[in-house]
């Protein structure tokens, strides 16, 4: 829902365009208290958003809180970011985007959030984060680059009067593309590492004295594809969270051919399905990571048996609407406690 140009997303939601549609029924179907999207265009008044949250709601789930920080993707620099001699392309701006603001985070909750004391990291230097991989860029875009390609937030939800759940929400980059410098590799893994770094109380800002649960797309598997492996796999092993491993029918299954026969990882724990013969195939690249002291009742990915009959809500599996399965998690509330 996001990326082609300014307004486009909000004329397909607007529309009821089939492919915004089916996300819109599948998000109701699954019906959550608290949902996070990533690639949805961000505008100044969240028109796109409230758009997009009327259609859910015209197929049930209501959500009468909705937020976004302004988005890094498509925010320009006026500088030549990746040495190619050019300064006004997608990748010389703050976040890969053709516009500000394009495939950007958003939140959605049947619960208050408290917008005013969420907190937006997305402004903290690249070069900034210790033990950071700086690519071999110049000065001066090293001086303006964040290290956010789109977004880092901490947001507080009121999930009961005298309880409060802080959301750690990111979405890296991917750690393909960038130039010769490995620029996008070195900036996917520094995306996931600012979490540990956070945790360990190695930034300036500090980490949210209340529970927390960290939910995001890192583009990054702990195993197979490509990128920074470690990146991933310290995060899951720190110690201030834990993982309840969301898995899936649906994901063992599609994982059992030959472009993911090579792969290290428990295929059942993939979140998005790459079928292009030269890709990386399916691979687990979004997660929800709770704080060690909640209580997890269930978790899951969204990704039926083909033979199931909520598989059609994913859509033609050689064309789906999205590639990416909603992954999912229950907490219970009386864990929660300030």
């Amino acid at each position: 829902m996001g990326g082609r140009g300014p307004g486009y997303a909000l004329r397909d939601i607007l529309a009821g365009a089939p492919a915004v549609a089916r996300k819109a029924g599948l998000i109701a179907h699954l019906s959550p208290d608290i949902l996070v999207l990533s690639g949805i265009d961000h505008d100044h008044d969240l028109v796109t958003l409230r758009a997009f949250r009327d259609l859910i709601g015209q197929r049930g789930p209501h959500y009468p809180h909705l937020f976004a920080f302004a988005s890094n993707a498509g925010l320009r620099t006026g500088q030549d970011m990746t040495g190619d001699g050019r300064t006004e392309t997608a990748d010389d701006t703050q976040g890969h985007g053709a516009f500000r603001g394009a495939k950007a985070l958003a939140l959605l909750s049947r619960f208050p959030i408290e917008d005013e004391t969420a907190r937006d990291f997305s402004g903290f230097l690249w070069r900034d984060l210790p033990d950071a991989m700086l690519p071999d860029i110049s000065p001066d875009s090293l001086a303006i680059q964040r290290l956010s390609s789109t977004g880092h937030w901490d947001v507080p939800v009121r999930v009961a009067p005298d309880r409060r759940l802080h959301l750690l929400i990111y979405q890296a980059g991917p750690p393909v593309f960038g130039g010769q410098s490995n620029r996008n590799r070195m900036r996917n893994h520094d995306e996931t590492a600012f979490w540990t770094r956070f945790l360990d109380g190695r930034l300036p800002m500090p980490p949210p004295a209340g529970p927390f649960v960290l939910v995001g797309g890192s583009n990054l598997d702990p195993e197979d594809g490509d990128g920074l492996h470690d990146a991933m796999r310290r995060l899951l092993a720190h110690p201030s969270l834990q993982d309840p491993r969301p898995a899936s029918e649906g994901a063992r299954l599609a994982g059992q051919d030959s472009r993911n026969a090579a792969h290290r990882g428990a295929p059942e724990l993939d979140t998005v399905h790459w079928p292009q013969s030269q890709g990386p195939g399916n691979l687990r690249v979004s997660y929800i990571l709770p704080a060690r002291g909640l209580h997890v009742t269930s978790a899951g990915v969204f990704w039926p048996a083909p033979d199931s009959p909520e598989a059609s809500l994913l859509g033609d599996p050689d064309a789906p609407p999205t590639q990416h399965r909603p992954v999912w998690l229950d907490i219970a509330l009386d864990s929660i406690t300030d």
